[in-house]
């Protein structure tokens, strides 16, 4: 396999980085995640927007300009002939002294690879069991509008899930209201309405959450940002998963516990995956 770094196409093995980058350092740095369909990174504009504002916020100097990127892309998966994977950026503030201070980390590095992408069946959305994990996301967090590579409690809530033998963990905020999953954005049915925390929750603004809501507009309905806490989702008419690796996936029990499921969530998944498709012609 072939991975992009700093400008070269070179075998895996030989793709390196300092052990004094501050992204293995400090985690300071960013990354994106797309599912790549045919060829084409599903909704590459909007990824990559979301990582020039994490950038612009973070004040990391473009290794290359932003509108070439694409090309590096292409020419990846090209390579390595990988039409249907995933596609993952990550860059960082590069090297520099020892020390908390970004001051002369002037040379970031940029690494794009490839992975394979789970399967899917667009008319069946993968059924997870959750649990709650203990660790907490400081609500109103201006970081967490952006993939940054502190995932600390992300990492964390995973270790909890599958100590468990559970699919994914439900991380709350330091409210006690239900923020996002480990890997995830998460809605839920509340009659005929579909809620979905809101940015302030201290989750990230996910790409595929974006594109939910713009199915549920598509199917007659609407997402509504709404806080809630724990055992009032348990309540609720069942709920859902957003992220690019496996688009929907719809909980079926919290702590053991099997919850409603909608009859709603199968058609947002397989919309979903039609415009995909649609998008990846």
């Amino acid at each position: 396999m072939l991975v992009f770094l700093n400008g070269q196409f070179i075998p895996e093995e030989q793709a390196v980085v300092s052990v004094f980058d501050r992204g293995f350092l400090y985690g300071d740095g960013l990354f994106e995640t797309m599912r790549v369909v045919n060829g084409k990174p599903f909704r590459w504009d909007q990824h990559l927007h979301r990582l020039q504002r994490g950038m612009e916020f973070l004040k990391i100097r473009l290794p290359w300009p932003l509108e070439s990127w694409h090309g590096f892309a292409q020419k990846l998966i090209a390579q390595n002939q990988q039409p249907d994977c995933l596609l993952r950026i990550a860059l960082s503030r590069g090297v520099s002294a020892r020390g908390y201070s970004p001051k002369g980390a002037d040379r970031p590095s940029l690494v794009m690879s490839l992975h394979p992408a789970p399967a899917i069946d667009p008319d069946k959305p993968p059924a997870w069991r959750v649990v709650t994990s203990s660790p907490r996301l400081p609500a109103n967090e201006p970081l967490a509008q952006f993939k940054t590579c502190n995932k600390l409690p992300q990492i964390l809530a995973r270790a909890e899930a599958d100590a468990a033998g559970a699919d994914e963990a439900l991380l709350l905020n330091t409210l006690g209201e239900v923020a996002e999953g480990s890997t995830s954005n998460v809605f839920w049915m509340d009659g005929e309405t579909i809620r979905t925390p809101p940015l302030a929750s201290g989750i990230l603004p996910g790409v595929t959450r974006t594109v939910v809501a713009e199915i549920c507009r598509s199917l007659g309905g609407d997402v509504i940002e709404t806080s809630i806490r724990p055992e009032q989702l348990r309540a609720s008419q069942g709920f859902f998963f957003s992220l690019t690796s496996f688009g929907i996936a719809e909980a079926i029990s919290l702590e053991g516990q099997a919850l409603s499921r909608s009859p709603l969530v199968p058609k947002i998944a397989a919309a979903y995956w039609q415009l995909v498709q649609v998008e990846s012609q």
